[in-house]
């Protein structure tokens, strides 16, 4: 008798239309750090400025997060997405008119910022729960390394294309990226398994069905945000978090490209180090989410933001070299750079429950976005100030070190409570859904 072949699960559609979005996006993410030094040329303004800018943009992204995990609760993920896309997609492509800061400010500031919030992290927190039952860890892994995906792909093209043709020529790029992904999100994808009659991937009973949300979703995620206020496991996390994007984006991803040019590293060569760091990024944020299935998370994201830290204490020494050290760093940060976000959010879904996992989770990317907004000004104004980015490289790499220690802490209050009524998990690991 011959065997029939198993069709591919649906699920794994969503994850690739979700990867291809998060991939659109991400071209906009990257861009600030292709777009400084042209902005500097063509208007004048001080890097002060346009990292305020930058630094609404980011602040942004995280605040309106946990608001569209709530959105994408009332109103569906597709519908949410779509919106998303058109706003982001509308404000990029005015960019190219504006003329004086407030303008700056408003399109990439507020509008693009609140655009690309509606995408953030927790788009992929609430497809990987909702469509998968097995290998969620190892899902999140490679949409998070969606980001490092487009760094790779757009940051190369984005900085050949302005020294090239200019940098309106590379926003329109951007645009164009992201008007592809409409169609794509329109025509494909889905909010439930349950609206093609199927369980998640993995799942051998159907969840419980899930109300359609009738709380308005800008009261739902305020109230998941004084819930959180009330556990000491939430502050952990988002505290965390917080030096989690001052450290990344926040610094390395908007100001890498000027301090390598401050040392005489041409724009598409510094490009090129924050491409790299992409691909070695897709590695090692894969791998983490593979990891997360498996280890204690809190044991791995303590040995991430230690030796994150460890390489940004060594990169003004390495800057000023500007020798095979810099390409080095870009390898070892590169494997480092997004590898927090799955075990992260695996540990959001185990200490403040699965079922809220989404906005949860959104508001500690909020708490991320923070720390990387405060880092992008605050690198701007200190390089405004001293000339140079030292002080910004130092601080941040010391911070990461006391993150190390913070996130040992989290679950321990229920670790403790666990060990009073029943044996110990094997390992000291928070208990995990079983793996295939």
């Amino acid at each position: 008798m011959t065997a029939v072949p198993r069709r591919l699960h649906y699920a794994w559609v969503i994850a690739g239309v979700t990867f291809l979005t998060l991939l659109a996006t991400a071209g906009v993410r990257s861009a600030p750090g292709v777009l400084i030094i042209p902005l500097e040329k063509e208007f004048g303004w001080s890097r002060t400025t346009i990292s305020a800018a930058i630094s609404i943009n980011i602040l942004l992204y995280g605040l309106i997060g946990p608001f569209a995990a709530a959105l994408m609760n009332w109103l569906g993920i597709r519908k949410t997405i779509l919106i998303s896309l058109a706003t982001v997609a509308t404000g990029v492509s005015l960019t190219i008119f504006m003329k004086e800061p407030w303008q700056l400010m408003l399109l990439w500031g507020v509008i693009v910022g609140a655009g690309t919030g509606m995408t953030a992290l927790v788009l992929a927190a609430t497809i990987v729960n909702r469509w998968f039952t097995l290998h969620r860890g190892l899902v999140l892994g490679v949409l998070t390394a969606s980001t490092a995906t487009g760094q790779l792909i757009f940051l190369p093209v984005m900085a050949s294309t302005v020294e090239h043709f200019g940098w309106r020529q590379a926003v329109l790029l951007i645009a164009g990226a992201l008007m592809l992904a409409i169609p794509l999100v329109a025509i494909f994808l889905r909010d439930r398994p349950a609206d093609l009659g199927l369980l998640p991937y993995g799942a051998t009973v159907a969840p419980p069905v899930a109300p359609v949300a009738k709380t308005n979703p800008a009261v739902e995620a305020v109230r998941c945000l004084f819930d959180g206020f009330r556990s000491r496991d939430f502050w952990l996390l988002a505290g965390s978090f917080f030096i989690c994007g001052a450290s990344t984006n926040g610094l390395v991803g908007t100001h890498l490209i000027p301090a390598c040019v401050d040392q005489g590293i041409p724009e598409v060569t510094a490009a090129g180090l924050l491409a790299l760091m992409g691909i070695f990024d897709l590695a090692g944020t894969t791998a983490s989410g593979w990891l997360s299935d498996r280890l204690d998370n809190r044991i791995l994201l303590c040995w991430y933001y230690a030796l994150r830290g460890l390489s940004l204490i060594a990169l003004p020494f390495v800057l000023a070299d500007a020798s095979w050290g810099l390409t080095l760093f870009a390898v070892f940060y590169g494997l480092d750079w997004i590898a927090t976000v799955p075990p992260t959010i695996r540990l959001t879904a185990d200490t403040l429950g699965r079922d809220r996992a989404g906005i949860m989770f959104g508001w500690i990317v909020a708490a991320h976005q923070c720390g990387a907004s405060l880092a992008t000004f605050a690198a701007g104004a200190l390089r405004t100030w001293s000339g140079s980015y030292e002080r910004a490289f130092l601080t941040s790499g010391a911070l990461c070190l006391i993150a190390a220690a913070i996130v040992l802490q989290i679950g321990r209050s229920k670790r403790m409570t666990e060990s009073l009524t029943e044996p110990e998990v094997a390992g000291g690991s928070l208990a995990l859904e079983p793996q295939a």
